[in-house]
């Protein structure tokens, strides 16, 4: 019987898909489902039915899989910013390592052993923070597959110093009575928030706006300075563009650096706000000292790193090349 659009069908789920959907099979058929875990039992409502296979959603859940946990998160689900957070760490890392391992035999046609994944802490490692603003002054992060904005109060992969900085700039945006950035009209000021936090805790805060200046810019450099006590400098940067482009081309120092210093592999890196980097500080480490270590370098190579970024692996490599 072919599936309909609304139907409520029992799946278990076989597998997770690399966009991190569970897969089931109903009638033969893949059945997609997000926020699932290998071995639910769920009751799925089909909400897409395209020729080879469909969408549903998670109505109810039968019988957990051995991965799943309660979620850490108040507004996973809603926000678009993370998928596993249903998933114990060493669920989330046996699936990671699957992709791998799929991706190498079904599109490389390689039947390899994938070894098992280095990994580092799972909460507040990423040292950059992007947080879109709506036209109502909400400072969080899209909604999956929208542009709608989600408001973050505490995120578990994101530094405190970046929460601290949206809610300074909430509060900017508030007492100020600053216009926020309306996609559909292009007009209104505030358009992004973006905040850089390196090893020492120390944060470069840049507001990105629709115009080249702000009112009360003062305001703004104080509650942000008094929410993050380390940081090194607030920017303003500006971007005119009708696109979903966070950063611009042009920037302006409120007060204090426009770059933030860094310590990577035991080399110092000066960091601008457009600077490529790697946001997980920790595993970048281990990820270069692996790459090094299988370059099997002997001193005696030429070592070209094209698109470098702010040129860390560059860097590193220049050590034994």
């Amino acid at each position: 019987m072919p599936l309909v659009k609304n139907q409520i069908i029992p799946l278990t789920i076989d597998a997770l898909s690399s966009d991190g959907n569970g897969v089931g099979r109903f009638e033969g058929q893949a059945v997609f489902v997000p926020f699932a875990a290998v071995g639910d039992v769920l009751s799925v409502k089909v909400v897409k039915i395209c020729k080879s296979y469909a969408f549903g959603i998670v109505e109810s859940v039968l019988t957990p899989g051995t991965g799943r946990i309660p979620a850490d998160c108040p507004i996973f689900g809603r926000c678009g910013g993370c998928c596993f957070r249903h998933l114990s760490y060493e669920a989330e890392l046996a699936a990671k390592q699957g992709f791998v391992a799929d991706a190498l035999r079904r599109i490389g046609g390689s039947d390899v052993t994938v070894e098992g994944i280095l990994s580092g802490a799972p909460l507040h490692y990423r040292n950059k923070s992007q947080y879109p603003v709506s036209a109502d002054g909400q400072v969080g992060f899209y909604k999956a597959r929208s542009h709608q904005v989600i408001p973050v109060d505490c995120c578990r992969i994101q530094k405190p110093q970046a929460d601290a900085a949206a809610e300074a700039l909430r509060r900017y945006i508030r007492e100020c009575g600053v216009p926020c950035y309306d996609e559909r009209t292009r007009r209104g000021l505030v358009r992004h928030l973006y905040v850089r936090t390196n090893s020492a805790g120390q944060s470069l805060v840049c507001v990105l706006v629709n115009g080249k200046k702000l009112p009360c810019e003062d305001a703004l450099v104080s509650l942000m300075r008094q929410a993050l006590p380390n940081a090194v400098g607030v920017v303003l940067g500006v971007n005119t563009q009708p696109t979903g482009a966070v950063l611009g081309s042009e920037y302006r120092t409120l007060w204090g650096a426009d770059v933030l210093e860094d310590t990577l592999c035991g080399l110092s890196f000066r960091l601008s706000v457009p600077s490529f980097y790697q946001v997980n500080h920790d595993m970048a480490e281990v990820l270069y000292d692996t790459a090094v270590d299988f370059a099997g370098l002997t001193g005696h190579e030429t070592v070209l790193d094209l698109y470098c970024g702010a040129g860390t692996i560059t860097q590193v490599m220049a050590r034994r090349a």
